[in-house]
């Protein structure tokens, strides 16, 4: 699945804001942010669900396809993902928590990446707690030092990445929602308590 932009610069120069895709940024000042870089139509229910996390508490943006399209038409593959607001918000924060949505597959565990591997534990640890499946993620780690989950101050961040019948079911049942939700604060709490 090739991406058909390499960088923001070149989607932002054939796609128009606020009506191919919108950018939602809320910096509330804090040493987390949540972010969903592929939000929209590109993974579906990705935005929402960082937001909820986010609450009224953490800084939050989202990058959200507003037309549908293939994959690959608004979606920059993380490494590669530069838009200025995220990239100044990551950079202001401590660490940050970047939801991602995969394929439906053989499980439907929540898949652990990125460069905080404390946080990456803590976050895995606490979905488990709350009855949720959560294991390393292989496939795509997330440990790119560019990954924008990664461009942190300190270079380390978190990615999750969700099956797209997990991000169904949380978009449909609020409980679910609001315990996944209240599962990944509490890591964040707790790992940025220590």
């Amino acid at each position: 699945m090739t991406d058909r932009y390499q960088n923001f610069e070149a989607l932002s120069a054939e796609m128009q804001e606020g009506v191919d895709f919108r950018i939602r940024s809320q910096d509330r000042g804090t040493s987390v942010v949540v972010l969903a870089p592929h939000g929209g139509t590109i993974e579906p229910e990705t935005a929402e669900i960082a937001e909820a996390i986010a609450g009224s508490a953490l800084s939050f943006y989202a990058f959200e396809a507003l037309k549908p399209g293939a994959h690959g038409d608004y979606h920059i593959t993380s490494h590669r993902f530069d838009e200025p607001t995220a990239l100044d918000l990551v950079g202001r924060s401590h660490t940050s928590v970047a939801i991602h949505g995969r394929r439906d597959g053989d499980d439907d565990a929540v898949w652990l990446g990125g460069r905080n591997t404390g946080l990456r534990d803590a976050i895995g640890a606490a979905l488990r707690e709350a009855g949720f499946d959560a294991m390393p993620n292989k496939r795509l780690p997330g440990v790119h030092q560019h990954n924008i989950c990664n461009r942190t101050r300190t270079g380390e961040g978190v990615q999750l990445e969700l099956s797209r019948s997990l991000r169904r079911a949380l978009s449909e049942d609020q409980r679910l929602l609001t315990t996944f939700c209240r599962a990944v604060r509490t890591a964040i709490g707790s790992a940025h308590h220590q």
